[in-house]
């Protein structure tokens, strides 16, 4: 009797023949269409919070942090979605090189922690400028956005 067959690479190999996953592996405009919405969404999101980041580190005096944050977020957000959107596109087209890729996994992982921080700023309420916390979480949002995107490009070398 043969051992049973784990149901992951079962999976795995069902969403490697799925028809859209084989269209975005075999069109040459596929991929490079995605990379270029991938990054123009997280062109969004780290451009509207570098600039939320910077007015509450106090680098961008006499602009109200909560105004600018409120008109901002949708921008974020929709970024946020675009990049999310294309990412996992992309993903679907090689999943397991993209499982055993560590620049990879680190950016997965980084993104959730620039996630949960950005979901525990708000979550705390209106945005105080003058907090030591929040000045905090402003200088860790910029330095983790900075590592995902270096480890967006490592993906490709490692």
């Amino acid at each position: 009797m043969n051992p049973p067959v784990p149901a992951a690479p079962i999976a795995l190999d069902a969403l490697h023949q799925w028809a859209p996953v084989v269209w975005l592996r075999v069109n040459p405009y596929a991929y490079p269409t995605l990379e270029t919405i991938h990054i123009v969404g997280l062109a969004l999101v780290f451009g509207t919070l570098w600039i939320v980041d910077l007015a509450i580190l106090g680098r961008l005096r006499g602009l109200d942090v909560q105004l600018l944050a409120r008109r901002v977020l949708p921008w974020t957000l929709a970024g946020f979605l675009m990049a999310a959107a294309s990412g996992l596109s992309m993903f679907t087209s090689n999943v397991g090189d993209f499982i055993a890729n560590p620049a990879f996994v680190l950016k997965m992982v980084l993104v959730c922690v620039a996630a949960s921080n950005a979901a525990w700023l708000h979550a705390r309420g209106p945005i105080d400028a003058a907090s030591r916390l929040t000045r905090w979480q402003a200088g860790g949002s910029v330095l983790l956005w900075l590592a995902v995107i270096a480890c967006g490009r490592w993906i490709a070398y490692v």
